[in-house]
């Protein structure tokens, strides 16, 4: 089976449309031959539309790849909450940790389960993963995320 051609389309938003530039096409190849779109939802098809017209070609011999132009501000907080959501993810990851090690060290004074459960403020089946989970990560194997 013979892969398909893809054709990119770059998408940045004008005053009252989507202007579009697809690569690769036109008398300047690199800067695109362009179009234009009322809605992003447009975008795939309109570009579709002028490739096959463009090259003579089948509509369903190539496929089309929309990447959308964002302005650098919302790259910005788009990094930023990628960041943040990182950040969140290691807090969260040391928090479970953080229980499995109290609910360890109060099953090493000899309470039950049940008893830490009540606690820590968990069911006795969590402080029994909690102190399991303790057990494989000292074993190197993959550890379970707690959410509280």
């Amino acid at each position: 089976m013979v892969a398909m051609t893809t054709y990119t389309a770059i998408a940045s938003r004008g005053e009252k449309y989507w202007l579009v530039r697809v690569l690769g096409l036109g008398a300047y190849p690199d800067e695109g031959l362009p179009t234009q779109a009322r809605t992003l939802s447009d975008v795939e098809p309109w570009a579709h539309d002028l490739i096959a017209t463009y090259l003579d070609i089948p509509a369903d011999s190539f496929d089309v790849e929309v990447k959308v132009e964002l302005p650098d501000s919302v790259r910005y907080h788009l990094d930023l909450a990628a960041k943040l959501r990182k950040e969140a993810a290691d807090a969260q990851a040391a928090a479970a940790q953080e229980y499995r090690r109290a609910a360890l060290e109060l099953k090493n004074t000899g309470l039950t389960v049940r008893d830490i459960g009540a606690a820590l403020g968990v069911s006795h089946q969590r402080v029994h993963q909690l102190v399991s989970d303790h057990q494989t990560a000292e074993s190197g194997t993959q550890v379970t995320m707690f959410h509280h």
